[in-house]
């Protein structure tokens, strides 16, 4: 229990003293005040922004589409991550096609999804839905190859359907490596939400942040950056306690 509260106290304590810093240094004009506002005034910032209710509109357009994106992408990349590992002709029939679409940038299909799906929220959130698949995907893959045979021969011995392979075997076994892909697909959302938001939207965070770089409002745009943070830091912690949860034997 004391670990526990020692290591919480440890992850809550560096963004303290890092902010205490960034404040002094702003404050006594070691950092240019123009481009680094110190702390405190991002708080005033911040604080009128949630009054108004401006943050809390912006923030909810980009927590539907990031959450939309996520389990778009990330269902399709279970079970197809499920498939590769437990079935090698499923691995051999499509590990060559993900291979060769793995390093397009997602960034850089943004333009085909807006000519094919418009300005709206469905093509941000596929675009979101597309860097989280694959990294779901690989991540399943590989839980599943990693996998000790000998609980696939004890399930084939039993006489296991392929049911039971996908849910008793290979999901639990993969488990680990999958809550690693969704942590790094859910980053990845963070990264993509922010730059589909500043094409083609007039709401959401990415849209807050485009939109104080053309009023130079550089308290503004602070703000949009710890709300990212803090979405980071939110989704970390909750899959972290859920894979604690689920995948007890890992801790």
């Amino acid at each position: 229990m004391e670990d526990s509260v020692r290591q919480r106290f440890l992850s809550f304590i560096s963004p303290v003293i890092f902010l205490v810093i960034w404040e002094v240094l702003s404050r006594t004009n070691v950092l240019d005040m123009r481009f680094f506002p110190p702390p405190s005034a991002i708080l005033v910032t911040m604080y009128h922004m949630i009054i108004s209710g401006e943050l809390w509109a912006d923030l909810s357009v980009s927590l539907y589409r990031i959450l939309g994106g996520f389990v778009l992408g990330t269902i399709p990349g279970l079970i197809i991550g499920l498939s590769m590992g437990l079935f090698k002709p499923v691995r051999l029939l499509l590990e060559p096609l993900v291979a060769a679409t793995y390093p397009i940038p997602k960034l850089a299909l943004m333009p085909l999804f807006m000519l094919i799906l418009g300005l709206g929220d469905m093509q941000k959130i596929v675009t979101i839905a597309t860097g989280t698949f694959f990294l779901v995907l690989i991540n399943t893959v590989a839980g599943v190859i990693n996998l000790d045979k000998i609980y696939l021969d004890v399930a084939r011995n039993f006489g296991a359907s392929r049911k039971d392979y996908y849910l008793t075997v290979a999901l639990p076994g993969a488990l680990p490596l999958i809550f690693t892909g969704l942590n790094l697909g859910m980053g990845m959302a963070l990264l993509l939400i922010v730059a589909a938001e500043m094409n083609g939207a007039n709401q959401g965070i990415g849209y807050l942040i485009w939109e104080s770089y053309d009023i130079f409002d550089l308290n503004k745009m602070f703000v949009a950056f710890i709300m990212i943070s803090l979405l980071g830091y939110i989704f970390n912690v909750i899959l972290n306690e859920i894979e604690r949860w689920i995948v007890p034997w890992k801790q």
